[in-house]
């Protein structure tokens, strides 16, 4: 065979999703019951579908200005207005993205160098390590734990900081773990930023899913404002994950910036699925109070459930997510959700996917009614006290 040239180190290196691999095992299979998949088991309410198929009807099939729908970004920077008092123009500090991995793409090519180092606070969400060496960046992990509702402390970012340090990824609510930071922990973050110079980059797509205390937005907080990057979206709260549309909202400097590369590469976000998201914040708050309910509802009861059977599980205070420990069954998060997965049909992601602080925990989404997840935690039940009674 003729020699050929070896393709990127970096993505050559980087192991396939964690997520992923659970979930294509389980579809190939009968009876599952899948937990593994962030993903809201309810329909797009039907007056955002409604009024994508008006849009679609209507010839509304062209680009949109790269930075999407002026009437859009309108309405999500007075939403964050009202809800957080955040303050961002809608002309130059919001831009319309293909979901927030986009937007998170964006930020992090503009602002990393090669070398430049991210703390990220592990675990965390499986995208975002990649993400930053696939810019050039270095990820510099941060230990949470699950004996404090896996807080960030200030402390442990401090002690990772080096002349390097260019910014600091985190997610309030957070995937894996369904943590929330508090106002006075974020604050903390906030002064280390500055007085270190560096950026903080702010994943808020579950703000919403915010169950205890109130959703605090990063870019509201005194000194945030022209060192943060805010990105949020659509998928989660208003059921809209295949519509892909997020948003990225940043000071102008930062923000002229991810549109430069937003211009040459995706170009603009569907145009259909920006007049879907327009009706979403019009007319959809009753939808997302009533999904949101229903979330809390299976919060309650799946870890209330996880911790009966002996799988101790931290109770989360957002997003979908349970996060329970498997330690003290002596096997690898990919062993015990390996053999929870052919044994009693049960799909979860081991937390070792989420990086090294997620080993011994593995990842349930309760966005799935409450007869599966009952019926689940019953395998769950017998699977654990075989494992128990070997």
């Amino acid at each position: 065979m003729t020699p050929v040239k070896p393709l990127n180190h970096v993505i050559s290196n980087c192991p396939p999703s964690g997520i992923r691999r659970f979930f294509d095992i389980a579809q190939q299979m009968e009876n599952v019951i899948s937990l593994g998949v962030g993903e809201p088991d309810f329909v797009t309410p039907w007056r955002i579908r409604e009024a994508g198929i008006w849009a679609l009807e209507h010839g509304h099939t062209t680009y949109t200005s790269n930075s999407g729908l002026l009437p859009l970004r309108e309405r999500i920077c007075r939403k964050l207005a009202t809800r957080y008092g955040a303050d961002y123009d809608p002309v130059t500090e919001c831009l319309v993205t293909v979901g927030v991995s986009e937007g998170l793409d964006l930020s992090l090519r503009v602002l990393l160098n090669p070398g430049d180092e991210v703390i990220v606070p592990e675990p965390c969400y499986v995208s975002y390590i990649p993400g930053i060496e696939f810019a050039g960046g270095v990820a510099v992990p941060v230990k949470t734990d699950s004996c404090d509702g896996f807080r960030l402390h200030s402390e442990r970012v401090a002690e990772a900081v080096t002349p390097r340090t260019k910014a600091i990824l985190l997610a309030s609510p957070a995937n894996p773990t369904g943590a929330t930071q508090s106002r006075e922990d974020l604050a903390r973050l906030v002064d280390l930023a500055a007085s270190n110079d560096f950026y903080l980059i702010s994943d808020e797509i579950y703000d919403r899913l915010t169950y205890v205390g109130e959703h605090v937005c990063l870019g509201t907080l005194p000194g945030a404002r022209e060192r943060t990057i805010v990105l949020n979206g659509f998928s989660k709260a208003y059921a809209m994950t295949g519509w892909r549309i997020g948003y990225a909202c940043a000071p102008e400097r930062i923000a002229t910036l991810m549109t430069r590369v937003h211009q040459y590469t995706m170009l603009c976000a569907p145009n259909i699925s920006q007049f879907a998201a327009i009706e979403a914040i019009d007319g959809a708050e009753n939808d997302v109070h009533e999904m949101v309910q229903d979330y809390d509802r299976r919060r309650r009861l799946f870890v209330n459930g996880l911790n009966q059977i002996g799988l101790d599980c931290y109770e989360p205070r957002g997003a979908f997510y349970a996060f329970p420990s498997v330690r003290r069954f002596g096997l690898t998060s990919e062993e015990f959700a390996e053999r929870l997965l052919m044994e009693e049909r049960v799909a979860v992601v081991p937390g070792g996917a989420f990086g090294p602080s997620g080993e011994g925990h593995i990842r349930c989404s309760y966005a799935t009614s409450l007869a599966q997840l009952e019926s689940a935690l019953e395998r769950m039940d017998r699977f654990t006290k075989r494992l128990a009674a070997a």
